[in-house]
């Protein structure tokens, strides 16, 4: 299915118009059209500003299940920080929190980020 028709169905489904997506995003109507009638294939960071309107989960423009795609199961993902329990929690409110940033201060803060990770490497 084409990201344009699910976005259609999607936005449908809830009763929603064009112009209420508008209002929830701040991406003019012509340009939701355009998407919808295949003209335009939205970004990622575009399809995240949709998926909020929606507040579905971003992975529903792509996916046509009901649940989400099973993880392939390497044994890797399970070790992984972040993968599950408090450490997948504690990601999430740090992708909320990083979402309300302005980007020049998620910029400094990347910086900062890789400065520490890269002097914690040297020590190693």
């Amino acid at each position: 299915m084409l990201i344009g028709e699910r976005l259609r169905a999607l936005r449908e489904k809830l009763n929603l118009s064009q112009g209420d997506i508008e209002k929830r995003t701040g991406l003019l109507r012509c340009y939701i059209s355009r998407v919808e009638n295949g003209h335009t294939v939205p970004a990622v960071e575009t399809l995240e500003k949709l998926a909020r309107a929606l507040e579905i989960p971003l992975y529903q423009f792509l996916y046509d299940g009901d649940e989400p795609p099973p993880l392939p199961r390497n044994g890797i993902a399970d070790r992984q920080w972040g993968a599950s329990g408090r450490s997948a929690r504690y990601l999430a409110r740090l992708g909320h929190a990083l979402a309300q940033m302005r980007p020049e201060d998620r910029t400094l803060l990347m910086y900062i980020t890789q400065r520490i990770a890269s002097r914690k490497q040297r020590r190693s």
